[in-house]
């Protein structure tokens, strides 16, 4: 099979793309991939050499490759035709003008839009409330086929890896996300937590996942800067030595690692904190308790979808308008975290709203030490996508199955 694939994200790229394709070549292994970086907000600018490192017998084309090829252009090594052309990320647009380019079959994953829903052969769906929506947008009942949380699936297979040196066993793991303001800001915000923490239990392990999408050099320009004035966070440092990382105090005196492979190091932590997002579903599906935080701190530095997160890109009026939109898009929603919203309940303790790092360690300390909720929250988070897994072999078969 020779099949083409878009993604846009960290969160695509790891939690959707990498489980995919891992069965499709268990399945198949000759099977020819094309895989497409598309432009995005969402985007880190890594997710091409991300995912060249997971899968080195793919071609990896950049987001400018895409945009070349989109506008009818030639690049090194794009076939003339493929068999299936499978949206796994971005807009719609890029999997549809794909399709239009190479032919073959047109599949989405979770997603579609009226004025495309014909145009799938196929739309695969995560859940029946997913079905519901794929309906509502046209879809024809028929082209629906439920598969699963393709993330659940990544999740177990990052989780089966050795933590190694540095995982914070029985302690805390903090993950500050990998886009370009979660990095300047909540690496920062975090770190300031972890000293918090720190200062009140000093032999409490505590750790940093950093994303395979985010370069120390990044980490280290953020903890240097400390972030927005609106963070409340303490500048620091970060220190590499023996071949490891770390973030410290500028005095040294107090110093976390950082790790890689943050979902093997979260498998053996007592407690994680993060942000709304892919890497939430994947703590749930490792049935970890979880502290998820908002903070609307910075409201107009936040990504969100649609047109208005250009608004502060606007000299003068635009600061003000995006702040206004991100906090009314906040406001409508009870919870920010996909478990709690699927389980209709907070499992996933989350904090909202203009926070500070004192507020945030006190929640997380509070947590840490509840035993009680701790035994509670993993029952419940280990049993909500338990019959997700498998999602990404159904897939893989259904895609090998449609290509002939």
């Amino acid at each position: 099979m020779r099949i083409a694939l878009t993604v846009n994200g960290p969160g695509e790229t790891a939690g959707w793309l990498r489980p995919l394709l891992r069965r499709l070549y268990a399945r198949a292994p000759a099977t020819e991939v094309h895989l497409f970086c598309v432009p995005d907000d969402y985007a880190t600018g890594s997710e091409a050499a991300v995912a060249r490192a997971l899968f080195p017998a793919a071609r990896v084309y950049e987001p400018k490759e895409y945009v070349k090829v989109a506008l009818g252009g030639r690049v090194e090594g794009l076939p003339a035709s493929v068999d299936v052309v499978q949206y796994l990320g971005g807009d719609l647009m890029h999997a549809v003008r794909l399709h239009a380019r190479l032919g073959g079959a047109a599949t989405t994953y979770k997603f579609s839009r009226r004025r495309y829903a014909r145009r799938f052969a196929r739309a695969f769906s995560v859940d029946a409330a997913n079905d519901a929506q794929l309906l509502a947008w046209g879809t024809p009942a028929e082209r629906i086929r439920r598969v699963g949380n393709l993330v659940i699936d990544g999740a177990l297979l990052e989780a089966a890896n050795s933590p190694g040196e540095g995982a914070p066993l029985d302690g805390v793991l903090f993950m500050p996300g990998s886009r370009r303001y979660e990095i300047e800001h909540l690496v920062p915000f975090f770190f300031t937590v972890a000293l918090r923490m720190r200062a009140e239990d000093p032999s409490l392990p505590i750790a940093f996942g950093i994303s395979p999408f985010t370069s120390l050099e990044a980490v280290r320009d953020a903890v240097d800067r400390g972030g927005h004035p609106r963070i409340f966070a303490q500048r620091g440092a970060m220190v590499e030595e023996r071949g490891g990382a770390f973030l410290a105090t500028l005095d040294g005196r107090a110093r976390f690692p950082i790790v890689r492979d943050a979902l093997a190091a979260a498998a053996v932590a007592r407690l994680t904190v993060t942000l709304p997002g892919t890497k939430v579903i994947e703590l749930a599906a490792l049935g970890k308790p979880t502290v998820a935080v908002t903070p609307l701190n910075i409201p107009e530095e936040i990504a969100i979808n649609g047109p208005l997160t250009y608004l502060n890109r606007l000299p003068l009026v635009g600061a003000p308008l995006k702040r206004a939109a991100v906090l009314a898009v906040a406001r409508r929603h009870r919870y920010h975290t996909q478990p709690n919203i699927d389980a209709g309940e907070m499992l996933v303790h989350e904090l909202h709203g203009t926070l500070t790092p004192g507020r945030v360690a006190r929640v997380a300390l509070d947590r840490y030490v509840d035993r009680a909720w701790l035994a509670r929250t993993a029952e419940a988070l280990g049993a909500l996508y338990a019959e997700h897994v498998g999602a990404a072999d159904a897939m893989a078969g259904a895609l090998l199955e449609l290509a002939g």
